[in-house]
């Protein structure tokens, strides 16, 4: 059975990653991208689905773990009866091949270790051919399924039942080097790589890419490790910011709230990419401005709130029987179905972060602008359309305040493009269709006798998306609209310190109610009550929810307070930036306060 959620750890080369257990199994590996079908995927059922296990033979064995200073590099401390290993996990960036590298190196004493390689290539739907290359020293092992290969390296293995198995003892002072090297299968393997060159270039790389950033504060080491994590779900060549690294880990344990999100939401990218603008990361607006311009390129009408790590669209959603789910949750779902709603505020989301790069100083180019001209007028003919929402509702489209206020901010960004940079756009429509967005939200979505804005028109449910109306400018942090809103959110949705995305019991989603605390949205109240005057409450609610971070300082989606557990896919795209963001706000609070 897979381990707990927060008893994984992620390793990435910024194509793909992996996740390693603390009992040191890879349980979840996708080659060679995020969103390819898994090889290993013991994580969505058990063993049999595919893992490869590195640890010591002694079952009684102790273990601790963290990353090699700011780099996604994993190093496991293992402590035996006899001695002590030291086992470091890496995907080796720089190289632009798809390797796993697994170093073992003996600190005290002698530990015998054990591995066991299990090779489910397309979703646990294939059990390759496998053969030994006795041309190498130990022999490499060669596994082909379909269009792909992977070539094992550095141990003698042994063939037993549709797995690899062997055991080598290490001694203080000793090194065995291991890995894994995907290629498509009409290919030669890959030649061997220095595994110690390859840890080395690694570590300098993320080292390097950590200190090109601004951070500072309180909570700076859990502000550069979401970074760092935020980094890793970014394709180093596309530019595609992916939300999470799995898929179909559930929200609900026993539910059917079971998503892919091995894709980029034009959403979750923009925010990344305002949160790595705020730290001093400029160059990543270019990069993923040009991944947009590629994607959306066509009839604005055809615009998607998601797209592949390349800007693939079709993302239609299947549900994959080979595996089993997650400690049983099923189903394990491939693609995913609101790709092809309609969500009012994702071209909201997108004009915020490309303000935020003409705020750093980023030149716009000639198709850029057009590209958001476009994205505009697209808008200005749809935003009259009920909307699936931020949340992607799978029951009847509604008029979402949230959504309506991303459709405001939208248009005043277009208004500043023109008003305070100088491009060329349609100002005096931009600015009467932004106040009539704002007239048409104060009339609809807000509940005088409750002081609250609210989830959806009509409506009286308080939604946590409605902390967004302050970081997107619609209103002040302190004005009484909003602390008003506050006050009902905290009324409505804090369960057991954590809040809510909103009542699922409403059956708003279309769906079977139930759900845990969503983690972002409790770093959204973080920021708004230190941005509110109320510091206090905001790091006692920051501690409260970094503390749910697992021993490398990884979050997923939700967390289970009953179970006392991460729930959800992970890591989380959305929690981190949300952490940052609210660590941001705290860190400015205190530094006017002079604290």
């Amino acid at each position: 059975m897979s381990l707990p959620i927060e008893d994984y750890a992620l390793i990435s080369d910024c194509f793909t990653g992996a996740l390693v257990g603390r009992d040191g199994s890879i349980d979840w590996l996708c080659l060679p991208r995020y969103d390819s079908q898994s090889m290993f995927g013991a994580l969505l059922g058990n063993e049999d689905d595919g893992r490869w296990l590195l640890a010591p033979v002694d079952s009684s064995a102790s273990s601790t773990r963290s990353y090699d200073g700011d780099t996604m590099i994993l190093v496991t401390r293992w402590t035996t009866a006899k001695g002590e290993v030291e086992v470091i996990d890496a995907m080796p960036m720089g190289d632009s091949r798809a390797d796993i590298v697994r170093r073992v190196r003996g600190i005290r004493g002698s530990v015998q270790m054990r591995q066991d390689l299990r090779i489910r290539f397309g979703y646990a739907s294939a059990i390759p051919w496998v053969r030994k290359d006795e041309s190498e020293h130990p022999p490499a092992l060669i596994a082909v399924a379909g269009p792909d290969a992977i070539v094992v390296r550095g141990a003698n293995l042994k063939a037993t039942d549709h797995s690899h198995a062997g055991e080598f003892t290490i001694a203080a002072g000793q090194t065995v080097d291991l890995s894994l090297t995907w290629y498509r299968s009409h290919r030669d393997p890959p030649p061997s790589l220095d595994v110690g060159e390859a840890l080395e270039r690694t570590s300098v790389w993320w080292t390097r890419w950590a200190r090109g950033g601004e951070q500072a504060g309180p909570y700076r080491d859990m502000v550069v490790r979401s970074l760092l994590i935020l980094r890793a779900l970014t394709h180093l060549q596309t530019g595609g910011i992916v939300a999470a690294a799995t898929t179909s880990l559930p929200e609900c344990f026993g539910g059917q709230r079971n998503w892919d999100y091995r894709y980029v939401w034009l959403r979750d990218a923009s925010l990344t990419i305002a949160v790595l603008l705020a730290h001093g990361y400029d160059d990543s607006v270019d990069h993923w401005r040009d991944w947009l311009l590629r994607a959306v390129a066509g009839d604005p009408a055809d615009v998607q709130i998601m797209y592949g790590l390349s800007g693939e669209r079709d993302l239609a959603e299947r549900v994959i029987t080979t595996l089993p789910g997650y400690q049983g949750a099923s189903p394990v779902r491939v693609g995913n179905d609101a790709s092809n709603q309609f969500q009012a505020d994702v071209i909201g989301e997108v004009m915020l972060a490309l303000d935020a790069g003409r705020a750093r100083g980023m030149r716009e180019t000639r198709f850029s602008w057009a590209l958001q001209r476009a994205l505009m007028g697209y808008l200005e003919r749809q935003w009259r359309e009920p909307d699936h929402g931020i949340w992607e509702i799978r029951g009847e489209p509604r008029y979402f305040t949230h959504s309506q206020v991303l459709v405001w901010a939208a248009f005043d960004r277009a208004v500043r493009a023109v008003e305070e940079h100088g491009l060329d756009g349609p100002l005096m429509r931009w600015r009467k269709l932004r106040d009539e967005v704002r007239a048409d939200v104060e009339a609809n979505g807000f509940d005088a006798e409750r002081g609250t804005y609210v989830q959806a028109y009509g409506g009286t449910e308080v939604d946590a998306s409605l902390l967004q109306l302050a970081q997107v400018g619609y209103c002040e942090w302190d004005d009484p609209r909003m602390l008003g809103t506050v006050r009902a959110i905290e009324n409505d949705l804090l369960r057991d310190g954590l809040l809510l995305r909103y009542r699922s019991e409403s059956g708003i989603d279309g769906l079977p109610p139930g759900e845990h605390p969503f983690l972002p949205c409790s770093f959204w109240l973080v920021e708004q009550y230190a941005r509110s005057g109320r510091i206090d409450d905001a790091r006692e609610l920051m501690d409260r929810v970094v503390g749910l971070a697992n021993d490398v300082g990884m979050l997923s989606e939700e967390y289970d307070v009953d179970g006392h557990s991460q729930a959800g896919n992970t890591p989380q795209a959305l929690t981190h930036l949300a952490l940052v963001r609210a660590a941001d706000a705290i860190t400015e609070v205190l530094r006017k306060q002079g604290a």
